[in-house]
């Protein structure tokens, strides 16, 4: 995926203007090594398990991930004509999506055994769950909830002041809400499932240090929370994935 050099429509500043939208920095609770070979395109927590899949033509993976280590524990190679990107598991079934190749796989979640290939028509981004439908991004400001076969239920319009925010990136449904990376940011957006209107805006910028950084490091993306409520961070990349709390500005 190529690297764009984008503007949010101003977030930061036209925030101020609608009181409901809350403004956020982090703090940083833990931290832990990540691979620097994971070009993180998708990342949650299942049943204790952290998943993530990687993107890249001829690198695309799909891994479970030792948190203390950042090691894989298994690891799963797609085939090299295929960009890996979002993934989630719902009713057993791991999603992942790919980029531009218009199809979606389908494995076991427990032994990542492939199990089908489904037709998508659009690009894969980002993509997660409310328990009972998928959410998907395709890189625009419309997010797609769909059925177990990926079949479009509802569009939702994303806005901030009511003006669309592009590049909605990688998801994770937490505490019914809807976070996404804005993909070339350092911001993370928290939508209201409901009206498709921003509610918080989570400045990232700085999280990973200067001196962390190589000719590799990528963007922010990868948004995990764990079953005790922790949240967790990454980027493309990176060498670190941190355990982070909000601090209301």
């Amino acid at each position: 995926m190529k690297k764009l050099w984008i503007l949010i429509l101003g977030l930061t500043l036209c925030a101020c203007s609608e009181a409901q939208v809350k403004e956020y920095r982090l703090k940083v609770v833990k931290e832990y090594p990540h691979r620097t070979d994971a070009y993180t395109q998708g990342l949650f927590f299942q049943d204790g398990t952290l998943y993530e899949t990687t993107g890249q033509y001829g690198e695309s993976t799909i891994r479970t991930v030792n948190l203390e280590s950042g090691e894989p524990t298994a690891i799963k190679k797609l085939n090299r004509k295929y960009f890996g990107e979002g993934s989630v598991i719902l009713d057993g079934e791991l999603y992942v999506l790919t980029w531009t190749n218009r199809v979606a796989f389908r494995y076991d979640a427990a032994t990542l055994e492939y199990k089908s290939t489904v037709s998508y028509p659009r690009e894969g981004w980002g993509l997660t769950t409310d328990g009972k439908q998928l959410i998907a991004s395709d890189g625009s400001s419309t997010l797609y909830f769909l059925d177990r076969n990926l079949k479009v239920l509802r569009k939702l319009p994303v806005t901030l002041n009511g003006r669309p925010v592009r590049y909605l990136n990688e998801l994770e449904w937490i505490d019914g809400k809807i976070w996404a990376n804005v993909y070339t940011t350092d911001s993370i957006v928290i939508i209201n499932p409901s009206s498709g209107k921003v509610e918080g805006l989570v400045d990232c910028a700085g999280l990973l240090p200067a001196k962390l950084h190589t000719r590799d490091t990528d963007v922010l993306n990868g948004i995990a929370r764990d079953a005790a409520g922790r949240i967790y961070v990454t980027g493309k990349n990176w060498p670190r994935l941190y355990q982070i709390e909000l601090i209301e500005k």
